[in-house]
């Protein structure tokens, strides 16, 4: 039996992914004050970080058997207070080990409610036969964005703890507003519980492993962008320039405004010619940046950048959603795992390719997996786009 939806169904999921960064937006400002705090060496730092992305490879799978038996609905209701609890809990670390596991214990929320919203969205994809996950993902940056901006605010009344827990806990009571209303869209039969076999990696179905293969050089690419922009800039621009952090300003608006005309592209061309051309927008944006341009070209090729990568990992996670109705909330997470997985990786080797032939030619290295991407894209149709209308 297929739920009924209400026209406000989709604001209401637009709405939850716009709050759901909040928590993670608030504690990145706070990253160096940690460090201060702690007195961090910056290899110490970088180590402890990498909790939050061992979180998501961790509990991606686990997260992914509670939605699928429980319905998103449920997991966001109660995983969304505990995230602003949890949030504070790097800022009581006492060294580089207990902030890893702060960060740790922090980013299992973040991944249940991750995966829970991207379900969601995919669910109600297939369901309303709406094309919405590259809007809602636009959403997150947004709230990203205006967390982040917030929590970095000068202010003399309240502590590093008390903003992000007034931050988080706001927008949390919010959240558990929104997600009251929301229809479960995989209702069970009371004389047939959900059971949800647990798969072997051969089980999986082909084509899933052809969307990651798509999708992980996305990622990478943009993990690598936020991560290096400003210091590719600070290379290119005199010394004592201002307006290296610009490069990552320009990036992430790009990366917004390319989500949000996502869904409209999508309807329109098709996931398979929409990732095409973005993917190779990035390609020609990243040959700006490795190219000898003036320094204030390189802006044109991180707005490129933002612009072409903007729809990749959105559209990758509706393909895996739309291969089984059964299985959707499992692909999901195996995605997600894949995707995040690279972000792990890829820093410390353009960090070490840097040091070796400078960052320039570190971001160049980039371009086969993007080529790469460019090739897989055909997997993500036909099966994945939406029904086409009847004709009359």
């Amino acid at each position: 039996m297929t739920p009924t939806l209400s026209p406000g169904t989709v604001r209401l999921i637009m709405a939850l992914f716009f709050l759901h960064p909040f928590a993670l937006g608030s504690w990145l400002p706070q990253i160096p004050f940690v460090q201060t705090k702690l007195d961090l060496t910056n290899a110490q730092l970088a180590l402890s970080l990498l909790g939050l992305p061992m979180a998501f490879v961790f509990f991606s799978k686990f997260a992914a058997k509670i939605v699928a038996q429980h319905g998103a609905p449920r997991v966001l209701f109660a995983v969304f207070p505990i995230q602003a609890v949890t949030v504070v809990l790097p800022l009581f670390a006492v060294d580089h080990i207990t902030l890893f596991l702060a960060l740790l214990v922090f980013g299992a929320t973040v991944t249940f409610l991750n995966v829970a919203l991207n379900v969601y969205a995919g669910q109600f994809e297939k369901v309303a036969k709406k094309s919405v996950m590259n809007r809602c993902h636009g959403f997150w940056a947004l709230g990203m964005t205006a967390a982040s901006f917030l929590a970095s605010m000068p202010t003399e009344l309240l502590s590093p703890a008390l903003t992000m827990f007034v931050l988080a806990g706001s927008t949390t009571l919010i959240a558990l507003w929104l997600a009251r209303p929301l229809p479960n869209l995989r209702p069970q039969s009371a004389d047939a519980p959900a059971k949800t076999k647990r798969r072997k990696l051969r089980d999986y179905p082909t084509t899933l492993f052809l969307i990651v293969l798509f999708v992980v050089s996305v990622t990478m690419s943009e993990g690598a962008m936020a991560n290096w922009g400003a210091v590719y800039m600070a290379e290119r621009l005199p010394e004592g320039s201002s307006t290296a952090g610009l490069a990552v300003t320009v990036f992430s608006a790009f990366v917004a405004l390319g989500r949000f005309i996502g869904d409209f592209l999508k309807v329109r061309m098709g996931s398979t010619n929409l990732a095409r051309m973005n993917v190779g927008l990035a390609i020609v944006g990243l040959l700006i940046l490795v190219a000898p341009f003036p320094p204030l070209i390189a802006f044109v090729g991180f707005a490129c950048i933002g612009l072409g990568l903007s729809v990749g990992f959105p559209l990758a996670v509706s393909a895996a959603a739309a291969l089984e109705d059964e299985h959707d909330a499992d692909n999901i997470a195996f995605l997600s795992i894949m995707a995040v997985g690279t972000n792990v990786v890829a820093p410390p080797v353009i960090g070490l390719l840097a040091d070796h032939f400078g960052i320039a030619m570190a971001l160049a290295a980039l371009l086969p997996g993007l080529c790469l991407s460019f090739v897989m894209a055909r997997h993500l149709t036909p099966s994945t786009d939406l029904p086409k209308p009847a004709p009359a």
